[in-house]
């Protein structure tokens, strides 16, 4: 009888727990966001003011933007506009938000063997790079920066291949911890390397070109096509970072004195 009376009194509280267990945002979003710091500046933010729990699986965009398709997460911070449009016009994602800008830079040894620094643009550097086949590193991952890489090779019309050409299918910060070790070039966002450049010798060759302008935007998962998906939590998060707290935290985050991201809500709140 006593066991029947532990086994009920268990019972009970496993389920109470679960009545008041806190609902569960699931966010797939590039590693820049997740490896900066970011995200664990704004997440406990908004955890704290809407009594949720944010789960966050950081990955190259194109993977992030492959789990809202699966419907694996319920929203995506991301940076490849093109991609995020076709996900938008796919049916697979609405609200699709700006939220903040950095830029991407080229990074390499302070010797600059192709003499990245005296391009007078990205498409220069990148012929650059070829031409005296010095180390180039690249993600090969199908995140935004790698997007934004091959979006520069089509323009120069070169195919990268070769020995001097290494591509990892790793993060942002593996990328750049083995340029470092290989003294050779790389593409990166500059918030990733703002929090990584204490860490490595190598340093930005090569930026300050329109081209390399990087934004972010969130997008929802599209409820009519994910009906379990927890839209209303991914609305309060978009209102969250676009409104005028997360703005300012976002204005206010700085790696030895240096900001990483800049606000870029169109319609602060």
């Amino acid at each position: 009888m006593r066991m029947i009376k532990l086994l009920f009194i268990l019972s009970f509280l496993l389920i109470a727990g679960h009545l008041h267990a806190e609902p569960i945002l699931r966010m797939s979003t590039t590693t820049s966001t997740e490896h900066s710091g970011l995200l664990a500046v704004l997440n406990p933010v908004f955890e704290k003011r809407y009594g949720v729990k944010v789960h966050v699986i950081a990955v190259g965009t194109g993977k992030a933007l492959k789990l809202g398709e699966n419907g694996d997460v319920d929203l995506m911070l991301v940076h490849a506009p093109e991609a995020e449009i076709a996900f938008v016009n796919a049916g697979y994602g609405v609200d699709r938000s700006p939220v903040m800008y950095n830029d991407y830079v080229i990074v390499g040894p302070d010797a600059d063997p192709a003499r990245v620094s005296a391009s007078g643009s990205v498409n220069e550097a990148f012929e650059r790079i070829a031409r005296s086949r010095s180390v180039f590193i690249s993600r090969g991952d199908e995140s935004g920066t790698h997007l934004k890489e091959k979006q520069i090779w089509r323009e120069v019309e070169i195919e990268p291949q070769g020995s001097w050409y290494i591509s990892t299918g790793q993060g942002m910060g593996a990328v750049l911890q083995m340029a470092d070790q290989k003294r050779a070039y790389a593409l990166t966002d500059r918030g990733t390397f703002i929090s990584y450049q204490d860490k490595v010798e190598i340093g930005i060759v090569f930026d300050n070109d329109p081209t390399l302008f990087n934004p972010y935007h969130l997008i929802a998962v599209n409820p009519k096509r994910y009906p379990t998906a927890q839209y209303e939590l991914a609305r309060q998060y978009i209102a969250f970072l676009t409104g005028k707290q997360g703005q300012s935290l976002i204005a206010g985050f700085k790696r030895s004195g240096q900001q990483l991201f800049y606000p870029d809500a169109v319609n602060v709140r």
